[in-house]
């Protein structure tokens, strides 16, 4: 399908927020990126009853968290959200607004993690905070005000990644989750499906800065390791129920599709949906795609269903 007109000026501001100055050369540091990254917050955020900011406690220090909660009191099921970034970009900030959203709207308490980055923390450390927070919030909910045996996990992009390894772990040590939510993820380390070659440059996320994003958090790490490529694990039998976005024009559109297929065919429950016409990050920015705030919508659907709810129950 062609481009949607809001994806085509969504690549203009984009190409003219990303043109390198005159007197600039190369690319960009990574600290420049970050920088540029935390300009791009949304105005407009929504009132909670609770936004607390806390720790908990992980493998390499205190992992930063911040919680959300529609309601002051009486327990709710939880959602454990991890931001994209490549692993290298991006923190709770920069998912504050689809956080709180998520919360309202889905009736939950959302955890937000900020995970440590890469290259300063390469692999596993990102996977090791993600697990910290998902088992601080299966085994103390009361510290959250968790219902017992509804913690979800969610994430865009390299969070989709983070939030399929941490099922896996989930189901390999005995935690049973309500439901993953993958939104885009990046499920392989081989850089090899049509849509990297299709869409690799000029959609928004080109396959240079995502492989080079990719290979400083790998490391010296095992490409197949199903920590870093949820895709390549030998068995995707009882892990989670698990709802996949997808975007036509992005370079990981395939191996995020493909990982909905081998959830299917391992007998996970699973709902696949791609949005055609648009590009990466459309999840994250509904004031300028309307198949964002679609697709914003159908996910609060999907987790409002994994936890039981009815109508304008817990709403």
């Amino acid at each position: 399908m062609p481009l949607e007109p809001q994806t085509v000026r969504f690549l203009q501001e984009l190409a003219s927020w990303t043109q390198v100055p005159p007197d600039g050369a190369g690319e960009p540091t990574i600290e420049e990126m970050r920088e540029r990254v935390g300009a791009l917050l949304p105005f407009e955020r929504r009132e909670l009853a609770v936004v607390d900011d806390l720790a908990v406690r992980g493998p390499g220090g205190p992992v930063p968290v911040r919680l959300y909660r529609p309601v002051v009191a009486g327990p709710l099921p939880a959602v454990v959200y991890l931001h994209g970034g490549g692993w290298v970009l991006g923190g709770i900030e920069n998912v504050d607004r689809l956080c709180r959203d998520l919360a309202a709207d889905a009736g939950c308490a959302v955890l937000s993690v900020g995970y440590r980055l890469a290259p300063e923390h390469p692999f596993p450390a990102a996977v090791d905070d993600a697990w910290a927070v998902v088992a601080s919030a299966v085994r103390r909910p009361e510290r959250y005000g968790i219902r017992p045996g509804a913690v979800a996990v969610a994430g865009d992009s390299a969070g989709g990644n983070l939030a399929a390894a941490v099922a896996l772990l989930a189901r390999d040590r005995g935690v049973a989750l309500a439901h993953q939510l993958l939104v885009y993820p990046v499920t392989d380390t081989a850089r090899d499906a049509p849509s990297w070659r299709e869409y690799g440059t000029g959609y928004g996320l080109d396959a240079p800065t995502l492989a080079r994003f990719m290979d400083l958090y790998r490391g010296g790490a095992d490409p197949g390791d199903p920590r870093l490529a949820p895709l390549r694990a030998p068995d995707l039998r009882g892990v989670a129920p698990a709802t996949v976005i997808t975007a036509e024009c992005d370079i990981l559109r395939d191996e995020g599709e493909a990982y909905a297929r081998r959830l299917r065919e391992s007998g996970v429950p699973v709902e696949l949906r791609r949005y055609d016409g648009v590009v990466h990050s459309f999840f994250l920015l509904p004031e300028m795609f309307d198949a964002g705030a679609e697709a914003v919508g159908y996910a609060v659907a999907r987790l409002r269903t994994a936890f039981g709810f009815s109508g304008a129950e817990a709403s």
